[in-house]
């Protein structure tokens, strides 16, 4: 759970991403788009980020990694106005995909982005 409100949560995630040297390859607006489909979703929305000199040696030892990369966190607000960020562990990503024990560190960041995020 976010310390900050739903839009500085997302704005900080944006911003550690950008500081790190990470490429931000994607962002979805999910409830952003349900407004425009006439629909009402809580906010929520996804970021897509990574960096190809360490997703790249993963993807060719692990294949099936590609279907969960590049690392994507997720911000999103319950009903009850609590902010929410959420993503793949390195554990699971490791146990879903078999990745090399040797090769797990370059998943590691994604722990220490989502925690400074949520405060």
């Amino acid at each position: 759970m976010s310390k900050h409100s739903f839009e500085e949560t997302f704005q900080l995630l944006e911003s550690t991403v950008a500081s790190k040297g990470l490429t931000n390859f994607a962002r979805i607006d999910f409830s952003g788009d349900a407004g425009k489909a006439g629909l009402r979703m809580n906010p929520t929305r996804l970021l897509i980020f990574g960096n190809p000199k360490a997703g790249t040696p993963l993807m060719v030892a692990a294949p099936t990694l590609a279907i969960d990369f590049p690392l994507k966190i997720l911000v999103s607000q319950d009903d009850g106005g609590k902010v929410w960020v959420s993503y793949n562990s390195p554990e699971y990503l490791e146990e879903r995909h078999g990745i090399p024990e040797d090769l797990l560190k370059n998943t590691a960041g994604i722990v220490a982005i989502a925690t400074s995020v949520a405060g």
